[in-house]
């Protein structure tokens, strides 16, 4: 199991434990983060379940093409460690990862 540190939009930090293999929204929804509303359910479409990534951004794979667009023309107020978690996938190496949710 991995640990995943949120801070969700009131400032409530949430940890959680997820499985290795899961993405990080699946994780993140069913431990009942808030503010991760994941309305595509993960297709990489909506943007609402965008997090900027506040500790080992450098743990996270390179963002591909379609998670870059859906940023850029969906999500509001993308930064340069912006990341949809509906596209990070839960690894070992991301244990103590911290996303600050964005919500709507």
């Amino acid at each position: 199991m991995t640990k995943l540190v949120f801070i969700e939009p009131t400032g409530n930090r949430h940890e959680i434990t997820a499985t290795d293999g899961q993405s990080v929204m699946q994780a993140a929804t069913a431990q009942g983060v808030v503010g991760i509303d994941a309305e595509c359910g993960g297709s990489c479409m909506c943007a609402t379940c965008h997090c900027l990534v506040i500790d080992a951004l450098n743990s996270l794979p390179e963002m591909q093409s379609d998670e870059a667009d859906t940023l850029e023309f969906t999500a509001e107020d993308m930064k340069e460690n912006s990341r949809l978690t509906c596209q990070v996938t839960v690894t070992p190496e991301l244990d103590g990862i911290v996303f600050q949710v964005i919500g709507r």
